[in-house]
């Protein structure tokens, strides 16, 4: 059974349609949206400041959402993945967006839509990742324009299977 639980009065909001696996943990303020799935050893921790998941998100095993106190909330947007051991923290992600694994996305970056975080990159705080790019490195740089390609064949795709993924543990 997942760990969810309130926080100084704030419950998280989870769509019915989600999958949350049984070692997960969702705490305070977190709303997440229909289609979502969150994965093993992740945590959403919306004790500090609220959290806002779009639709159709996969939070990935081991990924961390957070935010900082009283200054800086997370919102992710609609069709986003969230790779393995990802940290994201304190930002705003917009739709169509895939986070590679071990990725780290710091307070007050905002990536704009259809955009790529390689695995591993590093957004150091008040970061902005342009509409439709690739960022990689550490600390990330835009590598390369992303093309129609990339957007259906890996952000579309990768969150596409995650909601198929998720439905064989709901059966």
């Amino acid at each position: 059974m997942p760990i969810i639980k309130p926080v100084k009065g704030k419950h998280p909001q989870i769509a019915e349609d989600c999958y949350v696996a049984e070692n997960a943990t969702i705490v305070g303020d977190v709303t997440i949206g229909h289609q979502c799935s969150v994965w093993f050893n992740a945590v959403i921790r919306g004790d500090v400041h609220f959290i806002k998941i779009g639709n159709k998100v996969n939070i990935q095993d081991g990924a961390v959402i957070h935010a900082t106190y009283k200054k800086s909330p997370t919102t992710i947007g609609n069709n986003v993945s969230i790779g393995h051991n990802a940290i994201v923290h304190g930002c705003t992600i917009k739709d169509n967006v895939l986070v590679g694994m071990g990725s780290i996305i710091m307070d007050d970056c905002v990536v704009e839509s259809n955009t790529i975080i390689a695995a591993g990159a590093v957004l150091t705080k008040n970061t902005i990742v342009e509409s439709g790019s690739i960022y990689a490195g550490v600390p990330a740089k835009k590598v390369k324009d992303i093309s129609r390609e990339l957007i259906s064949g890996e952000i579309d795709r990768i969150a596409n299977n995650y909601v198929k993924y998720s439905s064989w543990f709901k059966e």
